[in-house]
């Protein structure tokens, strides 16, 4: 840790043209601006930038005036935590003003604004998250040798492991996904930080743990940390389904993504993490709260069903095309039979059945639904075929 700048660096990239943001630097005023985290981090690694972060010296009052003297409108979206979002034609702007920490529990923090910038970089987690740069040089301003552990491939808490852990449980799943994104080489001391005090993140809300664990298993290749994670006792303080058999499901599943050449998807991802169960997978989703779309998608991938063609086929037809791709994948199946099929609708309708002779009621639709399931099996024939299983379900039903 040091009280200056350790290596210098400026970046350029087109976010730092936009003529949007150049606005917003003239309404606060450049020297009391810089952008700060994310934006920087991944610039300088030469990675697609998507969301721009600013710190302040100014207060959020005195921001929001400043942007509505300039016709800039704001959301005080975090203003108790010193954030307001800047509306931009380019994309929003979180506007932060620069803090310290006053006290923490370990879910949340009391902070207190500050005026140096280095108290505001000494609250981050990492130091590669630690980097602000001037909005009209691109200088960029590395307070905790942030730029050198980015080259070096290295994820390293600013100052002490532990002590970062114990005011923010969530720092762990962070670590993790970092290391994942941009570690080549593991820090002893995080490592064994994360895993000792891995107990504590049982207190963390479930939409947390959610989040991160959901941010990780995007990532192209999650699983060499996930094994890590379980192998130190890591991953079944969130996930206690998963285990050494999972882990390894997880890595097959990715080098079939790979191979079949389909994105990642966390949620088919997740499912790989449990056993092939959709009664696990519910009660999964509850504790994670997921949304009922994601519940949904992750209870259909957890029945692992493999099929040949037909099969995938009905598949698709029943759950819709990615979810019939995550069973196939989690099945060791190949999808290639899905590549360029249209979804097509079943070609007849309840008045089909009421026109040869079946009074309107429930009969109907359990007719229907016969022939359906007739029609499925039979490979998604034409209407014709369709009204013919009609009639054999009709015949059935007599």
């Amino acid at each position: 840790m040091t009280n200056n700048d350790t290596e210098t660096a400026a970046i350029d990239a087109e976010w730092l043209h936009r003529e949007d943001l150049a606005q917003l630097v003239a309404a606060l005023g450049e020297g009391n601006v810089r952008w700060v985290g994310g934006c920087v981090r991944d610039t300088l690694a030469g990675l697609p930038v998507h969301d721009i972060d600013a710190a302040t010296t100014l207060t959020p009052e005195q921001v929001i005036a400043a942007c509505d003297a300039s016709g800039i409108r704001t959301v005080p979206t975090g203003i108790e935590h010193g954030t307001v979002t800047a509306l931009r034609e380019g994309g929003n702007v979180e506007v932060t003003t620069l803090r310290k920490d006053v006290s923490t529990d370990g879910r949340r923090a009391t902070v207190a604004f500050a005026s140096e910038w280095q108290d505001d970089a000494a609250r981050r987690d990492f130091t590669i998250n630690a980097l602000y740069a001037e909005p009209g040089s691109g200088v960029v301003h590395d307070y905790f040798g942030g730029i050198a552990d980015l080259r070096a491939g290295v994820v390293r808490f600013i100052g002490d492991a532990r002590e970062r852990i114990r005011e923010d449980h969530l720092r762990i799943l962070r670590y993790y996904r970092f290391q994942t994104r941009f570690g080549s080489a593991l820090d002893s001391q995080a490592e064994e930080a994360c895993a000792e005090l891995a107990p504590t993140m049982k207190g963390l809300s479930r939409e947390r743990i959610a989040m991160e664990l959901l941010n990780l298993l995007a990532l192209p290749a999650p699983a060499d940390t996930v094994a890590r994670m379980e192998d130190r006792g890591v991953l079944g303080v969130i996930l206690p389904e998963a285990g050494a058999k999972e882990v390894a499901a997880l890595a097959r599943l990715v080098d079939a993504e790979k191979s079949s050449g389909i994105a990642p998807h966390p949620l088919r991802r997740l499912a790989a993490l449990l056993p092939p169960s959709p009664e696990v997978a519910r009660d999964v989703a509850a504790r994670l709260r997921l949304s009922r779309a994601q519940k949904l998608r992750l209870v259909t991938a957890a029945s692992r069903e493999a099929a040949d063609s037909d099969g995938a086929h009905a598949l698709a037809y029943r759950h819709g095309l990615d979810s019939a791709r995550d069973r196939l994948l989690l099945g060791g199946a190949n999808t290639a039979m899905l590549d360029e099929w249209d979804v097509p609708q079943f070609p007849a309708k309840g008045r089909d059945v009421i026109e040869r002779g079946v009074s309107a009621g429930p009969q109907v639709a359990a007719i229907l639904q016969d022939a359906e399931e007739r029609w499925i099996a039979a490979g998604f024939p034409d209407r014709e075929a369709a009204l013919a299983h009609i009639d054999a379900a009709i015949a059935a039903a007599a």
